[in-house]
């Protein structure tokens, strides 16, 4: 059977303020927001998350990344515009499409990702500031600024890679991320995991998406617990890790059967043993 990789990870909770930096002098509404049941919640786009996924290949293996950035000039350089799957790390995982006259090349990525969704509602909180020099009514402006954790969830189906083991790279890579979204020099903000859940399984379903939320001052996962105590997701399939170890939800899927572990990177690194990929 196909094995798949799942993972939903949260965040830490820290001040997002996910604008980029652009149109200082101006009033803007620079938190992109979706609405659940009564409340606002602030989210990023699944293409941020990529970007920063992409960022971190090219850190790494420069040398086998087709679509690399420059920092300095601010411009996308590509190496083959053919492109290569085979060849190129990122042609591999994250797909392609080259839309021509009278032809389209195109590739699905491997690797889907989910848009980023805060824990914590949007109440509306806004910084204002200076740009500083002249003073006049374009000098002043405004940021939304949200105090909140995101998740987002990762599926990879490792056989589907040209290379499988171009898998062990995203693995490596979820708790090296930087740069997602607006998070630069102005506005640092972590999107490594606090807490993550693995599920490595047969099913092409993840089931377990958004199964993180705010409880207190922390996070449960009522709703992973239960998915397990009714065998939807079999405690085997299972890999928990982070803070929510040290929590009763923790202690309850410890009692299932689950795999917990405290360290993210130790349980990153049992996944890469139990999977092909390592």
């Amino acid at each position: 059977m196909t094995k798949h990789i799942f993972a939903t990870i949260v965040t830490p909770t820290a001040v997002a303020a996910n604008n980029r930096g652009e149109g200082d002098g101006s009033t803007l509404s620079t938190l992109q927001k979706i609405t659940r049941g009564n409340d606002q919640y602030t989210t990023v786009s699944a293409d941020a998350i990529r970007w920063a996924y992409r960022e971190y290949l090219q850190s790494i293996k420069a040398e086998e990344v087709n679509r690399t950035f420059d920092a300095e000039t601010d411009e996308y350089n590509i190496k083959n515009e053919q492109y290569n799957a085979k060849t190129y790390i990122d042609d591999d995982l994250f797909g392609y499409m080259d839309a021509k006259k009278n032809a389209t090349t195109k590739r699905r990525g491997v690797l889907e990702v989910s848009r980023a969704i805060s824990l914590d509602p949007f109440w509306g909180d806004i910084t204002f500031g200076s740009t500083g020099g002249q003073k006049d009514k374009t000098s002043i402006h405004n940021t939304e600024v949200h105090c909140t954790a995101y998740q987002y969830t990762l599926a990879l189906t490792a056989s589907s890679l040209k290379d499988p083991r171009r898998a062990q790279l995203i693995l490596d890579a979820i708790p090296a991320i930087q740069h997602v979204g607006g998070n630069h020099a102005r506005f640092l903000y972590e999107f490594r995991p606090e807490s993550i859940v693995i599920r490595i399984s047969d099913d092409p379903s993840p089931w377990i998406m958004n199964c993180f939320e705010r409880v207190g001052d922390s996070v449960g996962c009522a709703r992973l617990v239960r998915l397990v105590e009714v065998k939807d997701i079999l405690a085997n399939e299972l890999i928990v890790a982070g803070e929510i170890a040290d929590t009763p939800y923790g202690e309850k899927l410890k009692g299932l059967n689950v795999k917990v572990f405290r360290g993210i990177k130790e349980a990153i690194a049992s996944v890469k043993q139990a999977t092909l990929v390592g």
